[in-house]
């Protein structure tokens, strides 16, 4: 039995790859390493460098593999970038997903757990917001993902296909063992600026908005370190080995915090004051968006274990400062070597 994880060289996905690995779990990856790195990857891992759109290809793998069950990571994130660049995020996260979910099918692979994202919601009307909140997204990137969660729902009524999607509210953190991180050049992720500029990576860091109908004026987000996402991804695999139904569940801790209140946090765990400027608002921003994850808890019984703000800056911390210092990849050029020897579509 073994698991197919798309885009498993990335951040989520590395860190899932871990984990899978650690549970005694054979994996295989498909990722084009267009944002992922191979060193991020446990040698246990096989990784097949090549597009999760390539349908035959994603046949082979299930075939060769004897692959069972599918983790799909693979897609685009950055929601300034999808509203300059629509038909691409529709390709990555749309089209391509349907070749996946396509070679699934054809395979016989009934087992399906998606990654979505709290997008999909735009700015709830209520806050927490539960899954069965309307859904308007306000950007390319959440639409594109909401389509692909449609296709999940489709196929499941048509075949025998049952699936997990689990929406994303502000993925954050590193790996508590230092194994994987955020390493991605140029990542927009909030913490990430945050704490590459507390440690002088960056000069100054920019705020986008400060007229938010917020306490403080800035975005309010629900911040999930990445190992408790991780976590209920393992249990919502483990919920459709054991003949449960399909189902779409929020993953965030129900509480917010600001811009500002984050930048905050990264000042007093590091130690170091850092500048900050402000700017307007970027084209689809929520003001506020915080997760109901009571359906998540009550079904698989999943419970936090790193969901105190200060433990998730510092680990983003301790990675932001091995990046610098060069150890993420410290001792990896031979099993790189020999991951490339394995490469192959």
């Amino acid at each position: 039995m073994t698991v197919l994880v798309t885009g498993g060289a990335g951040y989520i996905g590395s860190h899932m790859v871990h984990a899978l690995v650690d549970a005694g779990r054979r994996v295989v990856v498909l990722d084009d390493l267009s944002t992922g790195f191979r060193w991020a990857l446990p040698r246990q891992a096989r990784l097949i460098v090549g597009d999760i759109g390539d349908q035959m290809l994603v046949e082979k793998l299930i075939a060769e593999h004897e692959v069972t069950a599918i983790l799909h990571f693979a897609g685009s994130i950055v929601v300034p970038e999808s509203i300059r660049d629509p038909l691409g995020y529709y390709l990555n996260n749309t089209v391509k997903t349907r070749a996946v979910l396509a070679a699934a099918v054809a395979a016989g692979v009934g087992r399906f757990v998606f990654s979505s994202t709290a997008a999909v919601y735009g700015t709830p009307a209520v806050c927490p917001v539960t899954e069965d909140a309307p859904t308007l997204p306000l950007n390319p990137y959440g639409a594109s993902k909401l389509m692909s969660e449609r296709m999940l729902a489709d196929t499941a009524a048509a075949h025998d296909f049952r699936f997990v999607a689990l929406r994303y509210f502000n993925v954050a953190g590193a790996d508590p063992a230092g194994r994987t991180g955020l390493s991605t050049r140029g990542a927009t992720h909030l913490l990430k600026i945050a704490c590459e500029t507390a440690l002088g990576r960056r000069p100054v860091m920019e705020v986008f908005g400060t007229d938010y109908p917020t306490a403080d004026g800035t975005g309010v987000r629900d911040y999930i370190h990445v190992s408790d996402l991780v976590a209920a991804h393992l249990l919502a695999l483990q919920h459709l080995e054991g003949g449960g139904e399909s189902g779409v569940f929020n993953c965030g801790y129900g509480r917010g915090f600001s811009v500002l209140e984050v930048i905050e946090a990264v000042r007093r765990v590091s130690g170091h004051d850092f500048p900050v400027v402000y700017g307007p608002r970027r084209p689809g921003d929520a003001a506020m968006v915080i997760a109901d994850s009571r359906r998540l808890a009550d079904t698989f019984g999943w419970r936090p274990r790193y969901d105190r703000l200060e433990t998730i800056v510092a680990h983003a911390l301790a990675w932001e400062d091995r990046l610098m210092r060069g150890g993420a990849r410290e001792g990896q050029s031979r099993r790189e070597d020999r991951e490339e020897e394995r490469v192959g579509a």
